[in-house]
């Protein structure tokens, strides 16, 4: 793994410090399958100040809610100009489960189930771990629609990603 670069570098008391990096993602779909949209809420902090702060939606005319949930972690990834530690933070347990724990089995087994069954989703799984790998990335998984104002703005760009998509 290549060594990593700051997102952003901050001088404090004269110390080169680095901001610890967020990334917010929820996806939203109208019908499964349906018009659906994807949001990410990057967050750059500074202990508890925000130092930076950038939006990322965007949305499909017919697709699924996990799609929308794995598509929004890839353009977190995907969004990264340079190798980063970042943390993930989901209310999509099939986000968090398949990148971390799933895809072992998936790989190996030549991208089939435990039931030997294709990986639903399998071209977007395979994009989620190339653009993990240059990155040091922490999932974290957090309940949907309990007030988590990160996830709860997530979900607001998610949704505003798919309406353009709403007949």
């Amino acid at each position: 793994m290549a060594a990593l670069a700051p997102m952003i570098p901050m001088s404090l008391s004269g110390l080169a410090k680095m901001a610890e990096l967020f990334a917010y993602t929820d996806g939203a779909c109208s019908g499964n399958p349906g018009p659906g949209g994807w949001g990410a809420l990057m967050i750059a902090r500074d202990g508890d100040r925000v130092v930076k702060t950038r939006e990322l939606n965007g949305g499909e005319a017919h697709t699924t809610n996990n799609k929308m949930e794995l598509m929004a972690a890839i353009s977190a990834l995907e969004a990264l100009k340079a190798t980063t530690r970042l943390t993930i933070v989901t209310d999509s347990s099939y986000v968090k489960d398949g990148i971390t724990t799933w895809i072992f089995g998936w790989k190996k087994r030549g991208w089939k189930t435990a039931a030997n069954k294709p990986v639903k989703n399998e071209d977007l799984w395979k994009r989620l771990d190339a653009a993990t790998q240059a990155h040091d990335v922490t999932w974290e998984w957090v309940k949907g629609h309990a007030g988590h104002p990160e996830n709860e703005r997530a979900d607001e760009l998610a949704r505003a990603g798919m309406e353009p998509y709403k007949a």
